[in-house]
């Protein structure tokens, strides 16, 4: 079960390309992408109202699709436009058309009713183009439930212990978290205060391994599985905390984790910097070094996800800590958000 009234992140916008179609399953629907002439983005249900032929193994006509088994056509709205065998079209050929929005080199879907489809309810995520910043990201693809990802994106206690090379030092797991809930927008706060830089932020901000800083963590999500990070460090007892970050880095760890099935995720991040941003290869650094920290994430999850598989018929109560706090919160907003979504469909159809 997954949140339908929400955009998600679709595609980077250098994924879909004129004259090529991209088939990605979203919430367990296979969808095809692909652009008009125009350049805007379409996204159609990933099938032919005929047969049910993949309509991404057909070939593009114009701002239309036509299907590889009997040429079917469809235009951008779903609906069937020409049928080789015949003349009348029915008005039942047709596949679903998703709304769908270019934002932040991101290719945005709406998944629920149409109807609600705002773009104004895009996720912020200006960082990504805004000439202020330097941003690099990629798209990876996670081998667990979205939900495993959201957690161990609010609780970095796991930063020392899965990340000692790249992110992690002995005093995070030792600092308290201040854990805050505004609506539906989940802030946590971990101050790290007078300690070694990680290597990560040792490489950024050219400190010495010997040098303490004053570093932040502050996490903030929103639904359905948006998390964005202000991180950075900077030298110690230089008012950092206080609001005076000119004395150190800082950085926006963005991501965007668009569920495709139940134990699968497309994983969109991007690391962006607002220092140096004239010099390509500090992007390439500070990217490279979330990249490869990343990576662990997503090996850590996949493990996680095959135990939560084995132990499926017999699965132990979880034993929850302090530092769950902020993942605890968002499971329990996304659960609230399928009740009433589950209630929405229920009266519709007893309408």
């Amino acid at each position: 079960m997954f949140p339908r009234n929400f955009w998600y992140v679709a595609a980077w916008d250098t994924e879909i390309r004129r004259q090529e179609m991209l088939r990605r399953t979203i919430c367990n629907e296979p969808i095809v992408f692909y652009r008009r002439g125009d350049g805007a983005p379409v996204a159609l249900e990933d099938r032919c109202c005929h047969r049910h032929m993949p309509l991404s193994d057909g070939v593009l006509k114009g701002d239309n699709v036509e299907c590889l088994y009997h040429g079917l056509t469809y235009d951008p709205s779903g609906n069937c436009v020409h049928i080789p065998s015949q003349t009348n079209i029915p008005p039942e050929a047709k596949v679903r058309s998703y709304p769908v929005f270019e934002k932040y080199h991101w290719i945005w879907i709406w998944m629920g009713d149409p109807k609600l489809a705002d773009p104004e309810k895009i996720e912020d995520f200006h960082w990504l183009d805004d000439p202020h910043w330097r941003a690099k990201g990629e798209k990876l693809d996670l081998p667990g439930n979205y939900q495993l990802l959201t957690d161990n994106l609010l609780d970095l206690t796991h930063l020392q212990f899965v990340h000692p090379t790249t992110l992690g030092t002995d005093a995070i797991a030792s600092n308290p978290i201040k854990t805050k809930r505004e609506g539906d927008l989940i802030r946590v706060t971990r101050l790290i205060p007078d300690s070694p830089a990680p290597p990560f932020i040792q490489k950024a901000g050219g400190f010495n391994p010997e040098e303490h800083i004053d570093r932040w963590q502050i996490i903030e999500f929103t639904p359905p599985a948006f998390v964005r990070l202000d991180v950075g460090g900077a030298r110690a007892n230089t008012g950092a905390f206080d609001g005076d970050r000119s004395h150190g880095v800082s950085m926006r760890n963005l991501n965007a984790i668009t569920p495709e099935t139940e134990t699968t995720t497309h994983y969109f991040w991007a690391q962006a910097h607002n220092f140096q941003i004239d010099d390509p290869t500090v992007t390439e650094l500070v990217y490279r070094q979330v990249h490869t920290a990343f990576l662990e994430d997503l090996a850590v999850i996949g493990s996680q996800q095959n135990n939560l598989r084995a132990f499926e018929n017999n699965l132990p109560e979880q034993v929850d800590f302090n530092q769950d706090a902020g993942g605890i919160q968002a499971r329990r907003i996304i659960t609230r958000i399928l009740e009433e979504e589950a209630d929405v469909a229920g009266f519709r159809a007893t309408a």
